[in-house]
C-alpha cells in the first residue's frame, strides 16, 4: 500500500478531562526506526489505564492525591501522546534490520517496554505512555513486539486480549493460583476481571465472580462457578454461600476501596491477595493483625512478562480463552467511547477502530 504522510490519531494533550483528548487528522505518520515495523492499525482495545493516565490519577508515594502519571520509577510521559495498548494491525513497512518479508503480516502488539533483558518488571513501561500507541491509523513499534497469532479471530476480537489478559495472567502467576483452588474475582465484568475468570479456568481453578447487578448471567456464561452481586447484602456471607463454605485460596482484586478489609476476611489462612487496580478507591485501611495472624500474602501486580505474553498467545491459539467484545467505536468518536467505558455498562472490552475500517 501507499503510505500517506499524515494520519488521524487521538492525542492526549495533558492531564485532565475529556477535552484533553483531541482527534487530529493531521498527525505525521511515524517512520519505523532500525529494528522496528510500521503497522496499519485495524483495532485497539480500551483500558482503565488510559483513563487514569489522562486524569493523572496515580498519585505519589508521598501524596496519594497528587496529579501523577503511571510510573513510580520516573516519568516517561510527554505530551502530546497517542495512547492505546491493545493494538492489532498489519505490517506495511519495516526499518533497517527487519526482514521485508514481514510486510503483510497481521500482528498483535505486545505493548510492554521491558527496559531489561530478563523477566523482571522493576523498570517496565508501555506503548501509549513511554512512546506512542494504537489510537491512530498507523503505529511504529519494535519488530520483536509484533506477534503473529495463529487464529481465525477477527482483528476486533484480537484487540480485546492483550492488556487485560496479560494483567490478569500476571496477577494469577504472582498469587500462584493452581488447579482446584478457588479464586474470588472483583470487578469481574470488566476487561481484566472477565479475563481472570477465563484464565483461572484455563489453569483448572474455580473462579467466583463479584459483579454488578444484571451481569450475573454473563459471568456464568464465561466460566464463573458462582456470582456474588456487588452491593447486595454482606459480602463475606455472600461469598461463603457462593462457595458452599469452601475456602477462598486467592483474591484477585481490581476494585479496592471499602471492599478491601472484607476481602482479607474472606481469604483462608495463608491465602494470597493480588491487586492490579483500585477503581473504587486506591487508599484503603489495612488491619495488620488480620494480615499477620492469618499468614496472608499481599501482591501488587502490573502488566506482565514476556513469558506471560507467550502464555496468552498460546491460550488464544488453543481456544482456551475467548474474546468478549462489549462495543465497537470509530476513532473519531473517541470521547463517546471513553464516556461509555467509564460508565461500565458493558461486559468485556470496548474496541476503537479507525474510521475507514
Amino acid at each position: 500500500m501507499t503510505i500517506p504522510e499524515k494520519m488521524a490519531a487521538v492525542l492526549l494533550t495533558g492531564h485532565g478531562g475529556l477535552d484533553k483528548l483531541v482527534y487530529d487528522r493531521d498527525v505525521p505518520v511515524p517512520t519505523p526506526a532500525d529494528d522496528e515495523v510500521l503497522i496499519r492499525v485495524t483495532a485497539c482495545g480500551m483500558n482503565n489505564t488510559d483513563v487514569w493516565v489522562r486524569q493523572g490519577a496515580y498519585g505519589t508515594e508521598d501524596d496519594p492525591s497528587a496529579v501523577s502519571t503511571w510510573r513510580r520509577q520516573g516519568n516517561t510521559l510527554t505530551f502530546p501522546r497517542i495512547q492505546g495498548t491493545d493494538t492489532v494491525g498489519h505490517i506495511v513497512a519495516v526499518g533497517a534490520g527487519v526482514d521485508p518479508k514481514r510486510i503483510g503480516e497481521r500482528v498483535v502488539v505486545d505493548f510492554s517496554i521491558y527496559n531489561r533483558d530478563d523477566d523482571s518488571l522493576t523498570d517496565i513501561d508501555y506503548m501509549g505512555h513511554g512512546r506512542d500507541g494504537g489510537y491512530a491509523e498507523f503505529m511504529a513499534l519494535p519488530a520483536k513486539n509484533a506477534h503473529v497469532v495463529a487464529t481465525d479471530l477477527t482483528d476486533i476480537e484480537l484487540a480485546t486480549f492483550c492488556c487485560a489478559y496479560l494483567t490478569g495472567e500476571r496477577m494469577l502467576e504472582r498469587a500462584r493460583l493452581s488447579a482446584g483452588e478457588r479464586v474470588l474475582v472483583t470487578g469481574a465484568s470488566g476487561g481484566v476481571g472477565s479475563a481472570i475468570i477465563q484464565l483461572a479456568r484455563a489453569r483448572g481453578a474455580i473462579p467466583i465472580a463479584v459483579a454488578g447487578p444484571g451481569k450475573e448471567a454473563a459471568m456464568l456464561d464465561i466460566g464463573a462457578e458462582a456470582v456474588v452481586t456487588r452491593g447486595k447484602g454482606d459480602l463475606v456471607e455472600a461469598v461463603h454461600a457462593a462457595s458452599h463454605g469452601q475456602p477462598i485460596d486467592v483474591v484477585a482484586d481490581l476494585v479496592g476501596g471499602p471492599l478491601f478489609n472484607d476481602l482479607l476476611k474472606i481469604l483462608r489462612p495463608e491465602g494470597r491477595y493480588s491487586t492490579a487496580g483500585a477503581i473504587a478507591g486506591p487508599v484503603v485501611q489495612l488491619d495488620l493483625r488480620t494480615m499477620y495472624l492469618k499468614q496472608l500474602e499481599l501482591h501488587g501486580s502490573s502488566q506482565g512478562s514476556r513469558a506471560d505474553f507467550r502464555r496468552i498467545v498460546g491460550y488464544i491459539e488453543s481456544r482456551k480463552i475467548r474474546p468478549l467484545v462489549g462495543g465497537v467505536y470509530p476513532l473519531s468518536e473517541f470521547h463517546r467511547a471513553q464516556t461509555d467505558f467509564m460508565a461500565k455498562n458493558f461486559v468485556g472490552k470496548l474496541v476503537v477502530v479507525p474510521d475507514e475500517r
